[in-house]
């Protein structure tokens, strides 16, 4: 099995368009597709809304999608040709309790690709994405700590090169395969080729 992880700085940037996307470009692989929310406070981390997307003692929870109309995130990867969608949802810090579940949920699987950046304090995936768009400010933590684990840079391409970002050295990847995007679309030929030579190279 091996596991693809795409990261990203902050919120709509195009991290589920960029999973989406790779799992159309690349059948083959027969993807299970994972995504990671995390909320607190009462306040869902996906859109903003009340929180009530958890079980009763609001700690963590799994649910497969069944739904396959592209009106969810999950129901977007199995829409795009995954065989199988996951959503975990978790408290803040508390990813932890959900990842011996999480595990026995895809051991079995072929291959998996998983949105999220907090998922990389607890696997080492064969190939580790992080999305970038310069015109989006906030840089979350979970991205900067693992800024230097990225495999390659999937970077909005914008007319402004001055990144809105101010505290944030991108040194961490200097020296990583940049792939520039003007969405839509969010995958070029070029990342999916990428994906594709470094997963086959993986396999035993």
């Amino acid at each position: 099995m091996s596991v693809v992880v795409i990261g990203g700085h902050s919120r709509s940037v195009g991290k589920t368009s960029v999973v989406a996307s790779l799992i159309a470009a690349l059948p083959q692989f027969e993807w299970t597709a994972v995504k990671i929310t995390q909320y607190g406070h009462g306040i869902c981390s996906a859109n903003g809304a009340a929180c009530d997307c958890t079980t009763g003692d609001h700690s963590w929870a799994i649910s497969q999608e069944k739904n396959r109309s592209g009106e969810s995130d999950t129901s977007r990867f199995l829409q795009a040709g995954a065989v199988r969608a996951l959503w975990v949802r978790t408290e803040q810090g508390r990813l932890a309790e959900a990842m011996p579940t999480l595990r026995r949920r895809i051991e079995s699987c072929r291959n998996v690709i998983i949105e999220s950046n907090s998922i990389m304090k607890f696997i080492r995936p064969d190939l580790y994405l992080t999305v970038l768009n310069p015109g989006t400010e906030d840089f979350k933590k979970s991205a900067q700590e693992f800024l230097d684990r990225a495999d390659a840079v999937i970077l909005h391409d914008h007319a402004d090169a001055t990144a809105a970002w101010r505290s944030v050295s991108l040194k961490p990847v200097a020296n990583r395969p940049l792939f520039r995007i003007t969405p839509p679309p969010y995958l070029t030929s070029e990342i999916a080729e990428f994906v594709r030579t470094k997963l086959v190279s993986t396999e035993p």
